[in-house]
């Protein structure tokens, strides 16, 4: 969004692999729908797609991003990696090359370090 203030998140390499992976899974064995990606705040499953498309470099770049990109970012992650109807769910190990124990531990690292740094419960 114009005007946005852009905010930089201090990630590791695994941490930004895990978001850059979570966005990547939307083009690939994650499917979704104009209600989910509404309420991921995407707009639609097309929005989704190419603002996926516009963030993952970003994210893999270490980039800074907008408050709501942060937000958006890792909810997507959160459904690609952890639903089976919507996201890659059982297939996340084999397509993202991570298994569920070590992504688990960077996805609650990522939600703690985004969480602080956007105030997402606020």
């Amino acid at each position: 969004m114009t005007g946005e203030a852009l905010l930089t998140i201090d990630l590791t390499d695994d941490e930004r692999y895990v978001l850059f992976r979570g966005l990547a899974e939307w083009g690939g064995p994650a499917h979704c729908t104009d209600a989910l990606a509404a309420a991921m705040d995407f707009g639609d499953a097309d929005g989704l797609l190419e603002e996926a498309r516009r963030l993952k470099p970003l994210v893999r770049a270490g980039q800074p991003l907008s408050r709501r990109d942060w937000r958006r970012v890792l909810i997507a992650t959160e459904l690609a990696f952890a639903s089976d109807v919507f996201g890659s769910g059982w297939d996340w190990s084999i397509t993202c090359g991570l298994s569920d124990e070590e992504t688990i531990k960077i996805l609650r690292a990522l939600q703690r370090k985004i969480a602080r740094s956007v105030k997402i419960h606020q």
